[in-house]
């Protein structure tokens, strides 16, 4: 044998390491294959997760003020939110459907506009000729895949009734969440050994006070939005604002995209309808948005969320590609929740532990 060179070593593994190892890559294979089989099923569950923490404040203040029982107050808690939501609609509902029928009456003439190369979208005719490209995608058998018109019909009744299951599904999941939310938690803290549950929970403290805090923080900063948007379309004149500013409050709930998004679609309304007004409502966007993140998120997310814009921006992007819008409105409260385990683990590694109840803190050395 050559000096310096080791010797062959040969490992035997076990037939029972060799099963073992199989049985947990099909344990795993089998557990990913029922989320992606469930993927809408938990989507449920996160959405009705998100309306359980940000309804729970209102829920504890009602049983403080009227001392009724949890469920009752849960009741309540429903019946105001009903009520808010009935006379929100009671006001908005009939200017929003008039507009939205506005609009698809106004469709034949924008198309018709089109068509000739006249008003302000004329120049997608007369620069890019897209009346003849749609026409050729149609004559070659493109309708389908143009227009999505491949069993539409089906398409939408499915869709009908997977939102009203879905909803339904929703409603009862946060009642339950509500309702059940501190019994579970208690019979998870009863897991982990009685010396370590002092941290267990101050953990999940921490961790609903950021998941909660974003929740609340977010749903507010959309509709202080929405409003603001429409009323400033209105001031402006551009027709469609209130479906406008609905639309803003459901997007300005996607954290950094959403409010750009938004932006984009009212200012081009609003270009379309007059030089001035989309000026007006371009400014407004600029303005509102540095208010947004230098004034709004700080004051309601500062005792709560605390991130780094590049760790926010980071996680929505991540999250996005992931699982979608969804994924985006998930994001930073999972990064809030690492940051509370990172934080905590960082804390014990250099020695500030936790004490169990009634354990005396050590005296320092002499």
């Amino acid at each position: 044998m050559l000096a310096g060179v080791a010797p062959e070593r040969v490992v035997d593994l076990r037939a029972r390491t060799i099963l073992r190892v199989l049985l947990i890559v099909i344990c795993v294979a089998i557990t990913l294959e029922v989320i992606w089989i469930a993927r809408h099923v938990l989507s449920w569950v996160v959405i009705a997760l998100f309306l359980a923490l940000a309804l729970n404040p209102l829920v504890g203040w009602i049983q403080r003020r009227t001392r009724l029982g949890r469920g009752l107050a849960i009741g309540v808690a429903y019946v105001l939110v009903l009520v808010v939501i009935a006379g929100v609609s009671a006001t908005f509902v009939p200017k929003l459907t008039d507009e939205t029928n506005g609009l698809v009456e106004a469709t034949p003439g924008y198309v018709e506009d089109v068509t000739h190369g006249r008003g302000r979208l004329g120049f997608l005719e007369t620069k890019y000729h897209i009346v003849e490209k749609v026409r050729e995608r149609v004559a070659n058998g493109g309708a389908s895949r143009l227009l999505g018109l491949s069993g539409t019909a089906v398409s939408i009744t499915k869709g009908i009734i997977t939102v009203v299951a879905a909803t339904i599904t929703i409603v009862f999941l946060t009642f339950f969440m509500l309702l059940e939310g501190g019994s579970w938690l208690e019979r998870a803290y009863s897991v982990f050994p009685e010396h370590a549950q002092t941290r267990i929970r101050r953990i999940g403290d921490e961790i609903y006070r950021t998941v909660g805090g974003y929740v609340t923080g977010n749903i507010v900063i959309s509709v202080i939005a929405g409003t603001s948007a429409t009323i400033v379309l209105l001031i402006m004149g551009v027709p469609y604002a209130v479906a406008l500013g609905l639309l803003v409050a459901i997007l300005d709930l996607i954290p950094l995209a959403g409010a750009t998004v938004a932006g984009i679609v009212i200012g081009t309304v609003a270009f379309l309808h007059s030089i001035p007004a989309g000026i007006v409502v371009v400014a407004f966007v600029i303005v509102y948005q540095q208010l947004e993140n230098h004034f709004l998120q700080p004051v309601i997310y500062g005792r709560t969320v605390q991130l780094s814009a590049l760790t926010v921006l980071v996680s929505v992007l991540i999250g996005a590609e992931l699982a979608g819008i969804l994924g985006a409105l998930a994001a930073i409260p999972v990064a809030g929740t690492l940051q509370v385990l990172v934080r905590d683990w960082l804390a014990h590694r250099n020695g500030a532990v936790v004490l169990p109840p009634g354990a005396a803190a050590p005296e320092p050395p002499a």
